[in-house]
């Protein structure tokens, strides 16, 4: 019996233009809430953004786990999150501005999410897809704030590369390029399959009562925390063979069809 579908948004849920099928969306959520199945967006977005994206008010029953899995929003309030110790942060900071000077760097406070004031329009532009509340500072290592997470943004695509030069971090946060242009850092052993396993806790739910559905390296452990667990077919080949099944793409509404069937069987 399923009771919760997670999904990770960016290159599984969304389509290449960053939206989805609003119509069918709302037709597959209205049945999940018939049948007390609870869904969560599992992404990197910022919660204030995955608002946004769904369009939800206190009244909605989505489960953000957002800013990488490093919180957990309900109704509009926060009930789970995890920081990076601001000391640590500062120094993760201070090496990716060492190892580049031309990527975006995004450290992600309760408060907003801080890009360098340098960083152009055109580029900021960029981050608020993904950032619903952004703001500017000199100098980011002038925050004094906990970070919900740091990310980076690298338009040369040298992520893999980058990340390795971090190293000397991954006893003390939790490090993974998602992608070819995307770092993502959060507080340690904190990913999506840590905060899936809070959101269990806190709704009473299984591993073998949730399903899942990913693209990206960031998304293994989310898939491993599903009892049932599904790939979109434009993931990476390493995601589609740790999933269980790999269904439609990201452009075919893959994860909607998928969830459809799966609600026709289990009546």
């Amino acid at each position: 019996m399923i009771k919760l579908v997670l999904t990770d948004l960016d290159g599984t849920f969304l389509n290449k233009n960053g939206s989805f099928d609003q119509t069918y969306y709302e037709k597959i959520k209205t049945i999940m809430d018939q049948n007390n199945i609870a869904f969560a967006p599992c992404t990197g977005k910022q919660c204030e953004r995955v608002e946004e994206l769904f369009d939800t008010d206190i009244s909605d029953n989505i489960w953000i786990l957002g800013d990488s899995a490093t919180r957990i929003k309900h109704k509009g309030k926060y009930i789970y999150e995890s920081l990076l110790p601001n000391k640590l942060g500062i120094q993760i900071v201070e090496k990716l501005e060492e190892i580049a000077s031309d990527h975006i760097i995004i450290a992600c406070t309760p408060t907003a999410a801080y890009i360098k004031s340098t960083v152009s329009e055109e580029d900021t532009q960029k981050v608020k897809k993904s950032y619903a509340l952004v703001k500017t500072q000199a100098n980011l290592q002038d925050i004094e704030e906990d970070f919900v997470k740091i990310t980076v943004y690298d338009q040369k695509l040298r992520a893999f590369e980058n990340v390795k030069q971090l190293s000397n971090f991954e006893s003390q946060a939790y490090i993974v390029a998602s992608e070819a242009a995307w770092i993502d850092i959060s507080n340690y052993n904190v990913h999506k399959g840590t905060t899936v396993q809070e959101l269990q806790k806190i709704l009473g739910v299984t591993k073998e009562e949730t399903i899942a559905f990913g693209d990206g390296l960031n998304d293994i452990e989310l898939l491993e925390a599903a009892g049932c667990s599904f790939a979109v077919n434009n993931a990476f080949d390493i995601v589609k063979e740790k999933a269980d099944f790999i269904t439609k793409s990201n452009e075919e509404s893959g994860v909607l069809q998928t969830i459809e069937k799966l609600m026709i069987l289990q009546k």
